[in-house]
């Protein structure tokens, strides 16, 4: 089992930035997938970005394209999400998560991912004003 702690959450206004981290500890080289997912009141939970490690693969929300990055720089560090030129759509919980299911690869961020990942965070919230 792995345990994930998120931060770096926080207010901003609409065009700014945030760098959230997720920190990893327990097993964690059993992770095949670490990824980030958000949840927005009265809407269901979606994935933002997941990195598959073994090639590596990331994949992003279409959502974010362009303005998030995850990354990780070795089993032993964070995993990061930068998040840049925020919405106010982007008010959310952000949660990190980690699988150790290969259907992780494949599920990428599609509807059913989360229930590919077996370890998660409590979540950061990030709130973007317009």
């Amino acid at each position: 089992q792995v345990q994930l702690v998120e931060s770096g959450g926080g207010s901003v206004q609409a065009g700014g930035s945030l760098r959230l981290s997720c920190a990893a500890s327990g097993n964690i080289y059993s992770s095949l997938c670490m990824g980030w997912f958000r949840q927005a009141p009265g809407k269901e939970r979606e994935g933002v970005a997941r990195i598959y490690f073994p090639t590596p693969h990331i994949v992003y929300a279409d959502s974010v394209k362009g303005r998030f990055t995850i990354s990780r720089d070795g089993a032993n560090n964070p995993l990061y999400l930068q998040m840049g030129s925020l919405k106010p759509e982007a008010t959310a919980m952000y949660y990190c998560a980690a699988s150790t299911r290969v259907a992780c690869y494949s599920g990428a961020l599609s509807t059913r991912a989360g229930n590919y990942y077996n370890s998660w965070g409590r979540g950061t919230q990030v709130t973007v004003s317009s």
